[in-house]
């Protein structure tokens, strides 16, 4: 079991907070008012914290914060997030016209690569952001298997990561290393198809995935 910290409430904190909770990890959704927050219906076993709290008494926290708000937000955590494996899941975009994500808040760089400067003795992975956020609990409703791609300089961070990944659906041969914390532009980047997708095909479930 493994004590984890999801930071952000929405649908993509949630889901993963219902899944990890249901694998028997212990889980802190970290809110902005906890004490005016319902625990999510399918949650139950899910603990309600501030972000502060939840990230200081976890071992793996889960960035589900807004992308164009994260970097601000996380390294105001610097010191709860200090020996933590940090997941990032998120995005840095600016909005397009139609209020799809547009343009890359850090073109030439990632949001990962931004976490990881402001927070040095955090061991950052990058994972999960290539896709709509009902794959990354359900990786199995695909007709084609998805994949996940991690980023990271820690190998020991990133061999945790992966069993969490596991415990969410991933099978091992749809995990793809892609190396250090730099490779994570490339999967922030892939992020730009997106919109395309989401506008001709709707909110259907998806990966931006490897074919052999």
């Amino acid at each position: 079991m493994t004590t984890i910290g999801i930071l952000g409430a929405g649908r993509v904190g949630t889901d993963l907070a219902r899944k990890l909770s249901a694998a028997g990890h212990r889980v802190t959704l970290g809110v902005r008012r906890p004490t005016e927050t319902p625990a999510p219906a399918a949650s139950p076993h899910v603990a309600l914290a501030d972000h502060r709290t939840a990230a200081r008494t976890a071992e793996v926290v889960i960035n589900a914060t807004p992308g164009h708000t994260s970097l601000e937000r996380l390294a105001g955590l610097r010191a709860e997030l200090a020996g933590k494996i940090l997941v990032d899941v998120s995005n840095a975009t600016h909005d397009a016209e139609d209020g799809l994500l547009g343009d890359l808040r850090y073109p030439g760089g990632s949001l990962a690569e931004r976490l990881q400067a402001a927070l040095p003795d955090t061991r950052v992975v990058k994972t999960l952001n290539t896709m709509l956020f009902t794959v990354m609990t359900a990786p199995e409703t695909l007709g084609t298997p998805p994949t996940a791609y991690l980023s990271g300089d820690d190998r020991d961070a990133k061999r945790t990561v992966t069993g969490l990944l596991g415990d969410l659906g991933w099978q091992p041969g749809w995990i793809e290393d892609l190396g250090g914390i730099t490779t994570a532009r490339a999967t922030e980047a892939m992020i730009l198809v997106v919109p395309h997708i989401l506008r001709r095909d709707g909110f259907k479930p998806f990966a931006v995935s490897l074919a052999f």
